[in-house]
């Protein structure tokens, strides 16, 4: 849970998972929407693929990323757990 919420710290990093929830995108298209360099983009995704809120694949030249909710959904449903909070899909936060 650690590595998401280290990966949710930074605001790139959060839009980049805005832009996913589209659906899956190459790292270059990714990275034109930021005016960062490519390197900077290839830290931020390492990052993420690290936490597992992304996966990657080759495909060509292209590397593609994809979101992964479900790792994000179980970080989500731990950290409100940690605040006595019960969390499940369709529903609000209520007390336990």
């Amino acid at each position: 849970m650690n590595t998401v919420f280290k990966a949710l710290s930074d605001r790139t990093r959060r839009e980049v998972l805005a832009l996913l929830r589209q659906g899956p995108m190459s790292a270059g298209e990714i990275a034109d929407r930021f005016d960062v360099t490519r390197a900077t983009m290839s830290a931020h995704f390492a990052v993420l693929r690290e936490a597992g809120l992304v996966t990657s694949e080759k495909q060509g030249k292209s590397v593609i990323y994809q979101l992964q909710m479900s790792v994000l959904e179980d970080a989500l449903l731990g950290f409100a757990q940690v605040f006595g909070l019960e969390l499940k899909a369709g529903e609000g936060l209520r007390d336990e």
